[in-house]
């Protein structure tokens, strides 16, 4: 693992619950930072939370829905009052499914987006009177692999992550002058609780085995393998740490070279 020293730093984690956004939070955990998990599920939350305090790092729990502008700002709040400050917002909470286009219903549609933009969205938009205040601070957001290059039989998930692309890339150039870094990061395959539904419905889609479709992803990528929550992880880190204090603006890709640009 990298060797970054977040000691004093506090990091605000939406999804955090599982999956990916857990793995962060615990990484950041490890490496000193104080955690605010945040999620839908307040069980799961207080369940990370639990296993961030028994490593002996400070860690609070936060039930939030990240598509409600009253639960963003609470969220906010909340963590300020814990903590002081909030140093790092890591926007992970996410949803995907897979379907063909003239079958996405308009509920369907607006779900994604609410959960993956206007949740991005609010959470930004809480958080940066802090960070401008403080005149620092670092703001990570959970694009895709197909917020570059969209895949079929995904049109409102891969648009929503293009959408993710462009809120990381105009906040960027807006709150670059307080010292505030926005990058995005794209994860590959990832094999999650959502990705495991995702490989589901793309089987179906396929009328091939789930098995079938995790090999086609595994033998699309260079590297070889499929991604880890722990790859995500490293990176978000790093986009955090004063190594990357010239980086803003930027999507960067953890697929195993199965993407290069």
């Amino acid at each position: 693992m990298f060797n970054f020293d977040f000691k004093d730093k506090v990091a605000l984690v939406t999804g955090a619950g599982n999956g990916m956004g857990k793995c962060t939070a615990l990484t950041f955990a490890k490496l000193g930072a104080s955690v605010v998990v945040a999620d839908i599920n307040i069980d799961n939350a207080t369940k990370v939370r639990d296993e961030i305090r028994s490593v002996g790092a400070l860690a609070e729990a936060v039930q939030v829905n990240v598509t409600q502008e009253e639960d963003a700002e609470k969220m906010v709040a909340f963590t300020i009052e814990k903590f002081g400050q909030i140093d790092f917002l890591i926007n992970c909470a996410g949803v995907s499914k897979n379907m063909k286009l003239v079958e996405t219903t308009v509920e369907d549609w607006e779900r994604i987006f609410a959960i993956n933009v206007k949740g991005t969205f609010l959470g930004i938009r809480a958080t940066l009177p802090h960070m401008i205040k403080q005149q620092s601070g670092k703001i990570i957001n959970f694009s895709s692999m197909t917020g570059k290059e969209a895949f079929a039989n995904a049109v409102a998930y891969c648009s929503s992550k293009f959408a993710v692309m462009g809120i990381t890339q105009g906040v960027a150039k807006e709150v670059a002058k307080d010292n505030i870094n926005v990058n995005a990061v794209c994860p590959g395959v990832v094999m999650t609780d959502m990705m495991h539904k995702a490989t589901e419905d793309m089987a179906e889609l396929q009328g091939v085995t789930k098995d079938d479709i995790i090999q086609q992803f595994s033998d699309s990528i260079p590297l070889n393998r499929l991604q880890t929550p722990e790859d995500i992880a490293g990176v978000v880190a790093f986009l955090c740490s004063d190594l990357a204090v010239n980086m803003t603006g930027q999507g960067i890709n953890v697929t195993g070279g199965a993407q290069l640009h």
